[in-house]
């Protein structure tokens, strides 16, 4: 039986992932609220959002599968937000410069015909390089990542910010671990290489 599947985002990075593996997805943006909660933590916070995210479009779309993910970046206690814009960007690069970032990106695959939900959560450990000013305003020149948390794209230029990157998936730092994304859409009865 074929099935339809729908990532539950707007991203156009997790869009070009998905895209990336060959596969025919429809796209649905779920309207929730993505504060964080008090006394939340990252990882929880990462959890609940893809969770809620799947729910809002699984109810819509019930017999589709659908996949949802979110990430949370921290720099320590404190929560990295997408810059939305360049002065954004270079006062985030600022602050991380010679710091450690963790990102947790949680994924979520459900069908709600089946009352079946899985979930997964990938955590990257990146160690941002010391940044001089004029290292991030070249990099900001090249490579405005105003819609990305930390105000990098690990996939572009902003490789070279880093000293070292500790991952178990490196394509959850984009925003989806396709890793995760192949073996549980296997479990659904997709035929991946």
């Amino acid at each position: 039986m074929a099935m339809d599947l729908v990532l539950a985002s707007s991203s156009r990075y997790r869009r070009a992932q998905l895209a990336s593996l060959g596969l025919q997805v429809e796209y649905a943006a779920p309207d929730i609220d993505e504060s964080q909660l008090p006394g939340e933590k990252p990882a929880d916070m990462a959890r609940r959002l893809a969770r809620s995210k799947a729910q809002v479009i699984a109810a819509l779309r019930p017999m589709a599968v659908i996949i949802a993910a979110d990430q949370v970046a921290c720099v320590g206690n404190r929560i990295l937000s997408k810059p939305g814009s360049l002065a954004a960007q270079r006062q985030q690069l600022a602050d991380s410069g010679a710091q450690e970032l963790h990102f947790y990106t949680a994924l979520a695959v459900c069908r709600a015909a089946d009352a079946r939900f899985d979930e997964h959560l990938d955590v990257t450990c990146c160690r941002m390089r010391a940044l001089t000013a004029a290292d991030i305003d070249r990099y900001v020149a090249a490579e405005p990542a105003i819609d990305c948390a930390g105000g990098f794209k690990v996939e572009g230029l902003g490789i070279l910010l880093f000293e070292r990157i500790d991952s178990s998936d490196p394509t959850a730092l984009i925003g989806l671990p396709l890793i995760a994304v192949g073996r549980l859409l296997r479990q659904y009865g997709w035929e991946l290489p």
